[in-house]
């Protein structure tokens, strides 16, 4: 059975932090691929804020590139809006029977856990790979059954840091893939 980790995010837009996450999960741990899944509007954030979906999704595909063991998915574009994290699972589940989905998230994450629509449903059925957020514990939930905390190297950058930077003019590209601070550069995302 194939492992798939799954990386939630809207990756508004998607940086060196997010890709050093999703290396760590595909190389040290028993996954056999991680699936970054760009969310068309993350229900605790207002709508307005995000780049279009299909060039948030680009970003990442071109940050990725040709390196097989992460894919991009888009599965959240086609289902019912808001999304939420238990109907991607299930509908995943649904469409790759022989495939083991893991929740992959940082402990700030894992401290609301406990708020998101059918969590119990979501521990009962998933596993879920955790990292360090500096700051948070991950709660109590940090010592449930199905939740294993994996050492993944932190870089503290934010899209909303690279978002604020670039409207100042500031150059980010070190915190960006090489291909993705291209093509925002040349489109001139986030500087208006």
């Amino acid at each position: 059975m194939m492992k798939v980790g799954l990386l939630f995010g809207s990756f508004n837009p998607v940086h060196i932090g997010h890709m050093a996450v999703a290396n760590f999960f595909a190389e040290f741990t028993p996954l056999d691929q991680v699936w970054m899944v760009v969310s068309p509007h993350n229900p605790l954030k207002p709508p307005g804020t995000l780049l279009q979906d299909y060039h948030r999704a680009s970003l990442v595909q071109l940050a990725i590139g040709d390196y097989s063991k992460i894919k991009l998915s888009k599965v959240e574009f086609t289902l019912p809006r808001p999304s939420y994290t238990i109907n991607t699972l299930i509908h995943l589940s649904e469409n790759y029977p022989g495939y083991s989905f893991v929740l992959l998230m940082g402990t700030d994450s894992l401290e609301t856990l406990h708020k998101w629509k059918n969590h119990e449903q979501i521990l009962e059925h998933y596993e879920i790979f955790v990292y360090p957020r500096p700051g948070f514990s991950g709660g109590k939930l940090i010592n449930h059954s199905k939740v294993s905390l994996h050492q993944a190297p932190l870089i503290e950058i934010s899209s909303s840091f690279i978002r604020n930077s670039l409207k100042q003019g500031k150059d980010v590209r070190f915190m960006l893939p090489a291909p993705v601070w291209k093509e925002i550069d040349e489109l001139n995302f986030y500087r208006k």
